[in-house]
């Protein structure tokens, strides 16, 4: 296999760091410019339009981007559990770590990403979520009035709202990723107490995961 040409490479690079700035940028200020994130990325604004070639182009790989981190995090978060309530508060830990990253998605949702839009892209997340939601119900670990799939919107709502709680100062971002999961499991039928107590199980299994 020939190597990929060096202006190829270069290409690439910037293009993943005029995305990264980008993210960091507009979670700043969900207004800011193409010219303001060029100015960031340290590159010219050609640049910043040549991989982009508009403000709506840039915010849609954001998303694209986006998306496919959460779908790997809630893929690796419930990785090897069997219990419904464990896989639960697994995928959302993972899921979290990238999604407070991305927060600025509800900040555009009004602009130029519509959350029906973030929805139907996180269309495999949201069934496999439905998939341990319903093993949860069949077997008594979660109980609720509503059917599995109403359950799931009223739930992702949760997380959504969270998210806009978090981007207007209201929620601190370090504390909202156990609070968030915890709030789920009990909304969908888990006791409170039982639900703090598999949260904080399986967080510290992923620090000490993490630390080994």
């Amino acid at each position: 296999m020939n190597p990929r040409p060096a202006s190829s490479v270069r290409a690439d690079a910037n293009r993943r760091r005029i995305l990264d700035v980008a993210v960091a940028e507009l979670l700043r200020d969900p207004d800011a410019s193409m010219d303001q994130i060029a100015r960031a990325a340290g590159v010219v604004r050609r640049t910043v339009y040549g991989h982009f070639p508009s403000r709506d182009a840039l915010i849609e790989a954001i998303v694209e981007r986006a998306v496919e981190a959460v779908e790997s995090a809630h893929s690796a978060g419930r990785e090897g559990i069997d219990d419904p309530a464990e896989a639960v508060a697994g995928s959302l830990l993972a899921v979290w770590d990238v999604a407070d990253r991305y927060r600025l998605l509800l900040s555009l949702s009004h602009r130029s990403v519509t959350m029906g839009g973030i929805r139907e892209r996180l269309g495999r997340v949201h069934e496999s979520g439905l998939e341990t939601f319903q093993r949860g119900l069949d077997g008594g670990t979660f109980v609720s009035p509503l059917p599995t799939r109403a359950l799931g919107y009223v739930l992702e709502g949760i997380l959504f709202a969270v998210m806009e709680a978090v981007n207007d100062g209201v929620v601190p971002a370090e504390k909202a990723g156990r609070s968030t999961a915890i709030t789920i499991l009990t909304a969908a039928g888990l006791p409170a107490s039982k639900a703090t107590e598999v949260v904080t199980r399986v967080a510290d299994r992923r620090a000490a995961t993490s630390d080994g």
